[in-house]
């Protein structure tokens, strides 16, 4: 598979130790996100309108702990995406992800959520499965059939007010997930997740 993520992708993360699991993330996994980041700088860039910049993650600063998840993510900034709201796809042991959202770096972390805040209505279009991450480094999220429209509203005030506030939003796939049969399924899901999230880009 040139971009669908195998069990092979998943058990990459049972691997003991940082040198032994950054060396099979880097022959087995890392190759899949250079390429869908290839592919999605150009889909997105003619998504929004904006040149996007894939960022793949390198865990460069990993010195003792083996990292728990790996990713790419896209940003309209050569230099990063912290610092902005971003999609962003990855995979933890558990499950696979495609978000959009920001996370603590970000100076425009208030001015987002007063916007998804005035405009939470939006959220009701998205399909009832898709999940909410408050914090990027935990795999835990919730689906939206499980959350209050209050949990949702708490959830990103707590992006507006707390400097350490997070808020993603987007899909969720298990391993052995259908849209894994096939690089062209996976390709299509995940277009099709993109586009469900960029009114969430496309704030007024």
């Amino acid at each position: 598979m040139k971009y669908a993520f195998t069990q092979a992708d998943f058990d990459v993360f049972k691997i003991d130790g940082l040198d032994n699991r950054m060396g099979e993330l880097i022959e087995q996994t890392r190759p899949k996100l250079e390429n869908l980041g290839e592919y999605f700088e150009n889909y997105l860039t003619e998504l929004t309108g904006d040149e996007t910049i894939a960022h793949v993650a390198k865990h460069a600063r990993r010195t003792t702990n083996p990292p728990d998840d790996t990713w790419v993510a896209f940003s309209t900034n050569p230099r990063g995406y912290k610092m902005m709201p971003h999609f962003q796809i990855g995979l933890y042991q558990d499950h696979a992800f495609c978000m959009y959202g920001i996370i603590y770096e970000s100076k425009d972390k208030e001015s987002l959520a007063k916007n998804w805040l005035k405009n939470i209505d939006k959220f009701d279009k998205l399909p009832r499965t898709y999940q909410i991450s408050l914090d990027h480094m935990k795999p835990e999220k919730t689906p939206l059939n499980k959350l209050s429209e209050e949990e949702l509203e708490a959830g990103l005030i707590r992006l507006r007010d707390v400097k350490k506030g997070e808020f993603l939003v987007g899909k969720v796939y298990k391993p052995g997930d259908k849209a894994f049969e096939s690089d062209e399924a996976f390709i299509k899901d995940l277009e099709k997740v993109m586009k469900h999230l960029l009114p969430f880009y496309n704030v007024d």
